[in-house]
């Protein structure tokens, strides 16, 4: 029966907007350890929506944006979902998490709910063959792929160990890293689970101290992270950390410290770099906000949506879906277009480094 009200409440906002307004959603991991990136999703999201008003909306009508919390939990996410749907979005930019991605996109799929996820890289999201369903990121069978080659061609004959915190997204990437680096020919020394949340893992790193581990691979988000990494260097321990594109993002250095230093991992290419971008940067710069990790990702999703709504000159979902398969979109991440599956068809991942508090291109 909530699904029935739910999609009738669709309908109607469809039909009717509220005062010419049309209602659009963001939804990310807005409290708890991982804050930081939901307020970046939700920053991106809310400049892409005064700039598409300023343009003059969608098809004449303004849009508005509302916040939902997920705290990148698989239930959370669904409430989360049903809450936007009720509300009556037609468009949701989220969720941050794989983990939460996943459960949601099933929710929208039955309501007829448009989603793009700036930040869900587990190649699941858009396996499920969900119509609604796409992401303006690369995936983690590919970011595996480069980790894997990175770990064998760099550090072959070392002892590897791999970490991951036993979540959709980070599992997922320790996987698909070690399936390359077995490719390889190389056996990792460890591999295993980490429990997320803990303030201490003097103890973890005590163990691959002890084992004589040369690098640490992770699966997992920043927070972890940085704690493992201030703890290894805590005791004078030169692990190599590499980790994946959670750790692109400004919290990683605050949490860690000097030990950030000379941490790897791979992110797509940065945006805030392109030339598309350079007037967004500037004016997320005015209002003291640095756009970093996937800020201007949440941005392109808001435009890629937009464009699309114009190129198909409706609201209705599928009219909208067709014209994201059928068009390219020039946006803040550059000109970018959908395969069948919903994932962007060229698939990217560029190494970076830790260097003076901040993250770098890796010369």
């Amino acid at each position: 029966m909530r699904r029935l009200f739910a999609a009738v409440a669709l309908a109607l906002a469809l039909a009717f907007p509220a005062q010419g307004e049309v209602l659009i959603g963001v939804a990310g991991p807005m409290t708890g350890k991982l804050a930081w990136t939901g307020n970046q999703l939700k920053r991106g999201a809310e400049m892409a929506v005064a700039h598409i008003n300023a343009a003059g909306g969608v098809l004449g009508q303004q849009v508005r944006l509302t916040v939902a919390d997920d705290f990148c939990d698989p239930q959370q996410a669904i409430a989360a979902a049903e809450k936007l749907i009720s509300d009556g979005v037609v468009f949701v930019i989220g969720h941050y998490c794989s983990g939460a991605s996943i459960p949601a996109s099933r929710i929208y799929a039955k309501a007829g709910v448009l989603q793009i996820s700036p930040s869900s890289t587990n190649p699941t999201l858009t396996e499920q063959g969900l119509a609604n369903v796409f992401r303006v990121c690369s995936r983690d069978d590919a970011q595996g792929l480069e980790a894997g080659n990175y770990l064998a061609d760099h550090w072959g004959d070392k002892k590897i160990a791999l970490f991951h915190d036993d979540t959709t997204y980070g599992k997922g990437l320790a996987d698909e890293t070690k399936k390359q680096l077995n490719r390889r020919g190389v056996t990792e020394a460890i591999y295993q689970s980490y429990t997320p949340g803990k303030d201490d893992y003097s103890a973890e790193i005590a163990a691959l101290q002890a084992a004589d581990i040369a690098v640490l691979y992770l699966g997992g988000y920043h927070t972890e992270a940085a704690l493992m990494v201030r703890a290894a260097r805590d005791r004078a321990y030169p692990v190599q950390l590499i980790s994946g594109d959670d750790t692109a993002t400004e919290a990683f250095g605050l949490i860690a410290g000097p030990a950030a230093e000379g941490t790897l991992f791979t992110f797509v290419a940065d945006p805030r770099r392109n030339p598309e971008a350079a007037e967004v940067v500037k004016r997320f710069r005015a209002e003291n906000f640095e756009p970093d990790s996937w800020t201007l990702h949440s941005y392109g999703a808001g435009e890629v949506w937009a464009q699309a709504v114009a190129k198909a000159g409706s609201l209705e979902p599928e009219e909208v879906i067709a014209a994201l398969r059928k068009y390219q979109f020039d946006t803040v991440l550059g000109r970018i277009d959908f395969d069948e599956k919903g994932d962007l068809t060229v698939q990217g991942w560029v190494w970076y480094v830790w260097k003076d508090g901040e993250y770098v291109p890796l010369d």
